[in-house]
């Protein structure tokens, strides 16, 4: 068996379909389905067992388990980097995280987990070290928390356990994500509903719309965790980007996909108060310590993956 958290979101519902198409269908979706589409994501995929998130979590930290896993795919959490709530945000990421890390440990179970870009907070130096870490908002530091706690007890662990920090990943399935989809998605829905991309003003030194984004595939993401999560010739442990390791600006986004679609314009509007200081205006993942963890595969270009989005998103309107 297989463990997917967070299943029947973005990322997690893409590694469930990768599984699936490497023979694997023995899998066990986690999440917490709600009122929104999320379902959707999990309706062309094969599982062989479903549990709400709750559950599951109680379980784990009840000691009961959930049967013998060969991996566990941690993918759940909230992501909204607009959520203030410090006490559910640590609840949902922090704790949930930890739970399952010493669960992994305790049963030598190989875990990859999502960290986050936003550990990195304003900073340009993107290696992954405390000395960069500076998040801007409580989402930021919920997953920082999940690191620097996997950090106090990795030595002790005898099993693969490594944290992606995910920089902007984009592709299909994010379409319920709604204001927290990746600004490809966001781009693309602009110019399809109004035919305008609004862009935020200069912001941290950067001239409008010249804030400059790690743009990377979903693909390549998946790819990565299965890399991590299905390799069972070495114990893999340590905390690196997963990133395509070269930045793009919001603009050359917004002139590809005009370029495309064939029709657009581009208007730039003010950062909104609620986010003033919490804004990254620029991330770049440094792929040394991803490489050092022998994952040498190279990442799909922003032209090839914009190209990739536009044929999935066109077909499910």
């Amino acid at each position: 068996m297989y463990i997917v958290t967070g299943a029947a979101g973005f990322i997690g519902s893409h590694i469930v379909k990768e599984l699936n198409n490497r023979g694997i269908s023995d899998v066990l979706a986690v999440d917490r389905l709600g009122t929104d589409d999320r379902f959707k994501n999990l309706c062309d995929c094969v599982i062989s067992d479903y549990m709400d998130s709750e559950e599951f979590i109680a379980r784990i930290q009840r000691g009961e388990g959930v049967g013998r896993a060969q991996a566990i795919f941690h993918q759940g959490a909230c992501a909204d980097t607009t959520e203030s709530d410090g006490r559910y945000m640590m609840r949902n990421n922090f704790s949930f995280s930890k739970s399952l890390i010493e669960y992994a440990a305790g049963s030598k179970t190989p875990m990859v987990y999502a960290s986050s870009a936003a550990t990195y907070g304003g900073g340009a130096n993107f290696r992954e070290i405390p000395e960069n870490e500076r998040p801007l908002n409580v989402y930021g530091y919920s997953k920082l928390a999940v690191d620097q706690y996997l950090r106090s007890v990795m030595d002790k662990i005898e099993s693969t356990v490594v944290g992606l920090r995910y920089f902007n990943v984009y592709g299909p399935r994010e379409i319920f994500k709604g204001k927290m989809a990746s600004m490809v998605y966001q781009i693309y829905r602009q110019i399809k509903t109004t035919g305008t991309v609004r862009l935020f003003e200069g912001t941290g030194g950067y001239r409008a719309g010249e804030q400059r984004r790690d743009f990377v595939c979903v693909s390549d993401v998946v790819k990565t965790n299965l890399f991590f999560g299905l390799e069972q010739k070495a114990n893999r442990k340590g905390i690196v980007n997963c990133g395509t390791g070269k930045s793009r600006s919001f603009n050359d986004v917004a002139k590809i996909m005009i370029k495309r679609l064939g029709s657009g314009a581009i208007e730039y509007i003010p950062v909104p108060e609620e986010i003033r200081g919490k804004y990254q205006s620029f991330t770049e993942a440094d792929l040394k310590g991803l490489r050092d963890l022998g994952y040498n595969e190279g990442f799909t270009g922003l032209e090839d993956g914009i190209d990739m989005c536009i044929e999935a998103w066109e077909k499910s309107v």
